[in-house]
């Protein structure tokens, strides 16, 4: 499954990872590094396996928990409505 910013959705990159603004509703979220790489890799196309198999090449000695916590951040955007399929 494939996942993509909505369309009022504008992502910027800071020194520590990534802002994501709803522009509707003017609400945004600060994404850390790992986050942030998650967010770069789907906008460029990446299904969910694919980022948690680049995110466990990145930071192999998470690779317990990445998979996990990819799922966990992509349902907090899903119900956010940040993000769509």
């Amino acid at each position: 499954m494939t996942f993509s910013l909505a369309p009022d959705v504008s992502a910027t990159e800071t020194d520590d990872g990534m802002v994501l603004l709803q522009e509707t509703t003017g609400r945004y979220w600060m994404l850390n590094g790992t986050g942030a790489a998650m967010v770069r890799l789907l906008r460029e196309g990446k299904d969910v396996q694919d980022v948690v198999d680049e995110l466990t090449t990145r930071f192999p000695q998470n690779a317990t928990r990445i998979a996990a916590d990819v799922g966990v951040l992509l349902e907090q955007l899903a119900q956010a409505r940040l993000v769509t399929t």
